[in-house]
């Protein structure tokens, strides 16, 4: 089959079964349809937004028709002393003081129409709109300035975070690759789930967690847990090895932290080990949800561990030694590996997201198409917001198309 009609068929060799309309990484099953209730509700935040833009304006004019229409016993200063004071978290420092000099401007030309400007109750009426004007400056400037601090703090925190967590490598090991961090709050970069991928003398290795706890305590442990996984990956023998070396580190970080983190804290894991050259994936599952396997046919394997292991840093606690799982990885198919922030992520009614069901039967054209369905499909079935963070991994071993390597993903 030629390469670029491979392309054109995203991914599916001949005789695959072609997913139902609406399924894959093209367009969901749950996408909601156009005219429905979310496509209303931003119409209404659009219409919402532009009104309050408007409103200084809309209050300016408002001001000096009822100044200009009723006697001159009755002010419109309440009107126009809110007008730059709306303006100023809205618009530039430029647009603010715009904005003020407009409402001046027509209060002044206003009263001189009407032959009041000298009046005591005019005058007093252009001073309070000044004073006003001078405030709205002011409270431009410091919420500008808290903006600046504000972008300066979020790109630290994204530094950070590639840093500690960097963005793996599309191709690595000959083995396609695609991650993806969703953060529970908006704005938010750094939280306790992790994963690193990395090519060693014995296979590529991967390794997907979540630390317990929030805040940097859990940035701490992901640290801990991401460094001494690349020195054992590349170090250490067998996976078990690798999970025992995450082990000792975490117990290590433990002595060294106060209060109730040093005695319960703990990272559930899988790690996973991909020889050079065989079709097969070992698996160690220390307390994590378990991977998954999606085959070129749609058919999708939930990778479940037979003897279920305690999560890390809780060795103390059980003695029994790891023991991996060895199954099938044939080329075509992909690994899914992924935080508890995907399985229990709810809707409106409570129900939690089930991606075995949600994803058997559906065909993607890379670990990246898959990764993107699976992130907006998990954000509509939680209404927008999720309720822990979501740490995604997806692996690929690219298939054979008339004898030759599939590479119409790389690059």
């Amino acid at each position: 089959m030629p390469q670029d009609a491979y392309e054109r068929a995203g991914g599916r060799l001949p005789g695959d079964p072609v997913p139902d309309p609406g399924l894959g990484d093209a367009t969901p099953h749950s996408a909601p349809r156009h005219g429905g209730p979310k496509d209303t509700g931003r119409r209404r935040i659009s219409y919402a937004r532009a009104f309050v833009r408007a409103l200084p304006a809309l209050l300016i004019v408002t001001g000096i028709l009822y100044d200009y229409l009723t006697p001159s016993d009755f002010t419109a200063a309440p009107l126009l002393t809110a007008a730059p004071l709306v303006a100023a978290p809205l618009y530039s420092l430029r647009g603010t003081v715009l904005t003020g000099t407009l409402t001046i401007a027509a209060l002044v030309t206003v009263h001189l129409k009407l032959g009041i400007a000298l009046n005591v109750d005019s005058v007093t009426e252009v001073v309070t709109v000044a004073t006003a004007v001078g405030l709205a400056v002011l409270i431009n400037i410091l919420v500008r300035r808290s903006d600046e601090r504000l972008a300066s703090v979020r790109e630290i925190a994204e530094s950070a975070q590639r840093a500690v967590l960097p963005e793996p490598a599309e191709r690595i090991g000959g083995l396609e690759v695609a991650a993806r961090y969703e953060a529970a709050q908006t704005d938010a970069y750094i939280g306790g789930d992790l994963y690193a991928v990395q090519d060693s003398p014995h296979g590529v290795r991967l390794v997907v967690g979540d630390v317990r706890g929030k805040g940097m305590g859990a940035v701490a442990a992901v640290a801990v847990v991401i460094g001494a996984f690349r020195e054992a990956a590349e170090q250490e023998a067998t996976l078990e090895a690798v999970a025992g070396r995450l082990e000792r580190a975490l117990a290590r970080e433990g002595t060294r932290r106060d209060g109730l983190d040093a005695f319960e804290g703990f990272t559930t894991a899988v790690l996973a080990e991909i020889p050079h050259g065989e079709d097969a994936v070992r698996i160690v599952n220390r307390g994590h949800p378990p991977p998954l396997l999606l085959h070129t046919d749609g058919t999708l394997v939930a990778l479940a561990a037979e003897d279920p292991a305690l999560p890390l840093g809780m060795g103390e606690l059980g003695a029994w030694p790891d023991r991996a799982v060895r199954a099938g990885f044939p080329r075509g198919a992909t690994l899914l590996v992924h935080t508890d922030g995907l399985s229990e992520a709810r809707d409106g009614r409570g129900d939690f997201y089930d991606p075995v069901a949600c994803l058997a039967g559906r065909l993607f054209a890379g670990p990246g198409a898959l990764l993107t369905a699976l992130a907006d499909e998990v954000r509509r079935h939680a209404g927008g917001a999720l309720a822990d963070d979501m740490a995604l991994l997806a692996v690929r071993r690219p298939q054979l198309v008339d004898g030759v390597l599939d590479r119409c993903h790389e690059g």
